[in-house]
């Protein structure tokens, strides 16, 4: 469940008479042999509630052929949502094998869960590590570069130097 404007943090049950806010939505995991209740009961309950939306996944696939079915509160009774826009949260809702994806509606981007987040920060640290690694090689190579054009400098003083003795001025000859 999702519930704005209450003190964050775990809890090990949500009293509405204690924390003064109903859930804005609802996400019940169902099964065939929690249909009935989730259903009937809760769905009565938190329609009678005003919870916004109510939102039943069945991963299995073994009373919600879809897997996924919500319902938006309009006036006092639960509509069945069509577009699969969780309206309060501004998310698309996917069913993704036997999870849900959860996607950005302003910017497509899905939410990621924790091990998605781990991976993706690997990622990032690879990226950085080779992004560091070319850099000190584009380092190494201008160091290099710097050392070459300074031996051709030195190169080039000591024959203008040799040209001298040889009573050769080399300014004259370029």
């Amino acid at each position: 469940m999702v519930i704005f404007d209450v003190p964050p943090g775990g809890r090990d049950s949500y009293k509405v008479w204690e924390e003064g806010q109903v859930p804005q939505v609802v996400f019940e995991m169902t099964s065939q042999g929690t249909q009935k209740q989730d259903q009937e009961q809760k769905k009565n309950l938190y329609e009678q509630l005003g919870i916004g939306e109510y939102w039943l996944f069945d991963p299995k696939g073994e009373w919600i052929s879809e897997k996924l079915r919500g319902y938006r509160l309009e006036g006092e009774t639960y509509q069945l949502i069509t577009d699969g826009i969780c309206q309060p949260l501004q998310l698309r809702v996917r069913v993704e094998g036997e999870l849900l994806g959860f996607y950005r509606l302003d910017t497509g981007d899905k939410l990621l869960v924790p091990t998605e987040l781990a991976e993706q920060l690997q990622q990032e640290r690879q990226r950085t590590e080779q992004e560091r690694q070319r850099a000190e090689q584009e380092r190494q190579r201008a160091e290099q570069e710097r050392q070459r054009a300074e031996q051709e400098r030195q190169r080039a003083d000591r024959l203008a130097e040799y040209l001298r003795t040889q009573g050769i001025d080399p300014d004259l000859l370029s």
